[in-house]
């Protein structure tokens, strides 16, 4: 189980560090970040860990702050010696809430509540992934398109990304055809095998097998190169998308 731990005084996160290991030796603690600012680019530089502990009162301001920022899926244990932020907690992800100083039994508990809501949702939700895989259900295998007055029938697997130009949507194949489609980008993105694509930002979904490359934009921004002779508008990840991007790739 990786775990992140955000927490802005240091006697905190060596105590709660050890207090983990003793519950479970599995625990694996990939990273301690110490504010808002540097939990938003530890998030959006790293793959997802399963759980973060989170101090509530942080070195620039109230951890509330990292939500209105970025999206957030990741369950969330909150640790704080306060108990008036409860409310706004739980209107976030959170898995439980814990009244420092944090003692062993507690914890204990949180940790079993965790793996018991959490994981039995992973497995329902990898066995209906496979279950849909068997039976070919919700996933496109091709497209008609119309191409004046002929249809010509293009299988999903040779289709390079679906883009947005002039308002209109595009497919483009990797022998480097473009095809204008009826469907929008949301409708695509329903009935498309999400292990094979992935909408990197509202114009533009692209297939795992067409990128060539993938270069740092920023600090905290993604640029994707595909494998076309013809350039395509706007082929950076959103940055609110970068992390389940990077997850997407590193299956």
């Amino acid at each position: 189980m990786n775990i992140l731990l955000v927490e802005n005084e240091k006697p905190a996160i060596s105590g709660l560090s050890r207090l983990l290991k003793k519950i479970d030796i599995a625990i694996n603690i990939v990273g301690t970040t110490e504010s808002v600012e540097a939990t938003i680019n530890w998030i959006q530089s790293n793959p997802s860990p399963d759980l973060i502990f989170m101090d509530i009162q942080l070195d620039d301001g109230l951890c509330f702050e990292i939500f209105e920022t970025i999206k957030l899926d990741v369950p969330i244990i909150f640790t704080t010696a306060y108990d008036q932020y409860m409310l706004s907690a739980f209107k976030v992800n959170s898995v439980d809430y814990l009244l420092k100083p944090i003692e062993e039994i507690p914890l204990m508990n949180a940790i079993e509540k965790f793996k018991t809501i959490h994981y039995q949702k992973a497995i329902s939700n990898n066995l209906f992934s496979q279950l849909s895989k068997e039976l070919n259900i919700g996933f496109k295998s091709r497209f008609l398109i119309k191409v004046g007055v002929h249809y010509k029938s293009i299988p999903t697997n040779e289709i390079a990304c679906f883009y947005i130009l002039d308002r209109a949507i595009f497919v483009r194949t990797f022998s480097d055809q473009d095809y204008s489609l009826d469907y929008s980008l949301d409708y695509l993105q329903k009935t498309i095998d999400p292990d094979q694509f992935f909408r990197i930002n509202r114009n533009c979904i692209i297939n795992i097998n067409a990128i060539s490359d993938i270069l740092s934009y920023s600090s905290s921004r993604l640029n994707i190169k595909l494998n076309s002779k013809k350039p395509i508008d706007d082929l950076t990840v959103s940055k609110d998308k970068v992390s389940s991007f990077k997850k997407w790739i590193d299956k």
